[in-house]
């Protein structure tokens, strides 16, 4: 598989586990200064919900990661194609219902990862 490729998706892991760092585990500090728009009066109230949502931006990671490490590049390559629309749908979603950068963050570099899968391999 193309390094290039396993580069980004390596990157989009880091990423996706620095979320679930944040979200499960500083929410009240470093989530404040991530989500700028949100009051900060519901930092407190929304922790819960908060790790949830971390937990599952660990399993994008956990799935990217997994996909980086079969070695059938068949099998490979679905797996990280599917983990990267994942993210991708995960990110424009977030985009379109918490805060627009989380498209650039987060879905738009799935988006050209999933690209590169197409035109290089």
């Amino acid at each position: 598989m193309n390094i290039i490729i396993q580069i980004l998706v390596g990157i989009i892991a880091l990423l996706h586990i620095y979320i679930l760092w944040f979200e499960m585990f500083a929410w009240e500090t470093r989530g404040r200064k991530v989500f700028k728009n949100f009051p900060k009066e519901l930092f407190p109230k929304t922790k819960a919900l908060a790790a949830n949502q971390g937990l599952y931006n660990g399993f994008l990671a956990a799935g990217l990661i997994w996909s980086l490490l079969i070695s059938d590049m068949f099998w490979s390559r679905n797996i990280m194609l599917f983990f990267l629309c994942c993210v991708a749908i995960a990110g424009a979603y977030g985009a379109i219902t918490a805060d627009k950068k989380i498209f650039y963050v987060q879905a738009l570099p799935a988006i050209i990862t999933i690209v590169l899968l197409f035109v290089l391999n």
